[in-house]
């Protein structure tokens, strides 16, 4: 099983992603046991946010992982622009934590840039680190720039993650962003990694190099999409079902291995990015 090393702690490099989770209420029970099927199958990574469904996902959240060991678990969420500055954060991160019924986040992302200075965000996430109530912390939707930016500050470099859009149909990140995580040894979580079902029309589960490797390792297409996001080290999935199947499924492609033959004959479906492309964002 691929691993991916984060804040100090190995964890499969397949977790569980939670976003649209707690919008409808005849699924609640779906997602809670989705939710916890993956846990069981393996994975300890459960992303969330205070953004998503308004607290709601934190909530289900909440709810899902009252069972489980915390130990056992790295949870991250992610604070809005609004409420990264000093007089704003922790407030949003203690709602975090009471919606989520723990004390403490393993990772604590900013979502996006905002109009707070990025200089006073850092600020303020070293001090809750410091405090406790965050273990670590890092940002999301970042590109080169802003990590270049973040990096020239005060302990800009104790980032622990960047999370982004990045999946087979949308390789952007291929070009700029992961040499230059690589190259810092900071490591990627990537959100939608299997296009949301092709909702943004990739049109990636019709495609017939990917049915057939599918077919020749026996596995369901989506898994396949996953083993590609995870090919390369240090890049953590994070992909959202509230199928107790599609979610056992989705753990189990941190064991699956593509083949040198099978990501070339992928890279010649979908190639890899020749120049510098604007951060995909959703």
């Amino acid at each position: 099983m691929k691993t991916v090393k984060i804040a100090g702690k190995t964890v499969p490099a397949i977790g569980i992603g939670t976003w649209h989770m707690g919008d409808q209420a005849d699924q609640r029970e779906n997602e809670i046991a989705a939710i916890q099927a993956g846990l069981a199958a393996g994975a300890r990574v459960v992303d969330t946010a205070e953004m998503y469904g308004s607290g709601r996902s934190e909530t289900l959240v909440g709810e899902a992982l009252a069972g489980s060991k915390r130990d056992d678990l790295f949870l991250i969420s992610k604070v809005l622009p609004e409420n990264a500055s000093k007089q704003r954060m922790e407030a949003s991160l203690d709602a975090s934590l009471r919606r989520l019924r723990t004390d403490y986040l393993d990772l604590y992302l900013y979502h996006w840039r905002g109009n707070v200075p990025l200089a006073e965000t850092v600020v303020e996430l070293q001090r809750l680190q410091t405090s406790g109530k965050i273990h670590a912390w890092g940002i999301s939707n970042f590109d080169v720039a802003d990590l270049d930016e973040l990096w020239a500050l005060p302990q800009g470099d104790q980032a622990a993650a960047n999370e982004d859009l990045y999946h087979l149909g949308s390789r952007g990140l291929d070009f700029a962003v992961l040499p230059w995580q690589r190259e810092h040894q900071l490591p990627l979580i990537a959100y939608s990694p299997i296009a949301q079902g092709d909702a943004w029309g990739h049109q990636l589960t019709t495609n017939a190099v990917v049915k057939e490797i599918a077919a020749a390792h026996g596995v369901g297409i989506y898994q396949v999409l996953l083993a590609w996001v995870i090919r390369n080290p240090q890049v953590l999935a994070i992909p959202q079902t509230s199928s107790v199947q599609h979610m056992e499924q989705n753990v189990a492609a941190a064991s699956l291995t593509l083949t040198v033959a099978e990501l070339a004959a992928l890279d010649e479906q979908f190639p890899r990015p020749t120049h510098k492309e604007s951060l995909d964002i959703l």
